[in-house]
């Protein structure tokens, strides 16, 4: 395919244009929301603007080096919301339980990418010891694991390799799931299609964004723009990057 749309059936039926694609990133990582503030100790409160996305406090937060740990959920609520203290506790232990599993994933990819591994590495033809096998293992010991969110593990793995590990959560999960084929270990075999098929203009778009100082790689765009389909939120970030993009207030 050229570089000039974005051919993504999990995200919707029709190509989506670069530019569309482009003004959706730029909505997302710097588009801004008034929110009324009103301080413990005042009497009043006043309109501020804030980080309309997830942006700030997640995609910019560097993964800690070390074992997974406290900073890495501290990372995925950044993006997922607060969690409790009794699943706080829950998420902590089962970090402990899939770190091997991320290890393994690691190694198999041997320094590639996630968009660079063979198609090989998500069909069950291939398992065991494969990536989408790791992966599949992984999403499943949470999902089995009471008080655990799997989605929060899932954006803790994502930080520390976030060009190896896809950020999932229950919304993209089903926007993936009607395309899964017969033989593919799981969803992300959907987003391994996809991240190939559209090779050139996830590159494009990739360079437009560095130009533009905003750090976000194939694997989190694929994610970001799935999600702002399937959350009802694409018309809105990409008005939000238009007006960024010339220059004017964001409404």
């Amino acid at each position: 395919m050229d570089d000039g749309a974005l051919v993504l059936p999990s995200v919707g039926p029709d190509p989506l244009p670069l530019g569309t694609a482009l003004a959706a990133a730029v909505g997302y990582a710097r588009g801004r929301r008034p929110f009324h503030y009103r301080a413990p100790n005042a009497r009043t409160g006043r309109w501020v603007e804030i980080p309309a996305f997830g942006y700030e406090r997640f995609d910019r937060r560097a993964g800690s080096p070390g074992p997974l740990g406290e900073a890495d959920i501290l990372t995925a609520e950044g993006l997922h919301g607060r969690l409790d203290p009794e699943s706080w506790a829950a998420l902590k232990a089962v970090l402990d339980d899939v770190a091997p599993l991320a290890e393994a994933a690691v190694e198999r990819a041997a320094g590639r990418t996630f968009a660079e591994l063979p198609g090989e590495e998500f069909s069950v033809l291939a398992e065991p010891g494969t990536v989408g096998a790791v992966l599949r293992r992984t999403w499943q010991h949470c999902t089995d694991t009471p008080g655990v969110s799997p989605q929060h593990v899932l954006a803790a793995l994502h930080s520390r390799r976030p060009s190896l590990f896809p950020l999932l959560s229950r919304t993209t999960r089903w926007q993936l799931f009607p395309h899964v084929g017969e033989g593919d270990s799981g969803v992300e075999a959907v987003i391994h299609r996809e991240l190939g098929a559209n090779a050139a203009a996830f590159g494009r778009l990739e360079g437009e964004l560095a130009a533009l100082d905003l750090r976000l790689g194939r694997l989190r765009l694929h994610d970001v723009l799935l999600w702002l389909s399937g959350t009802l939120r694409l018309t809105h970030a990409v008005a939000l990057g238009q007006a960024l993009q010339a220059g004017s207030r964001p409404v």
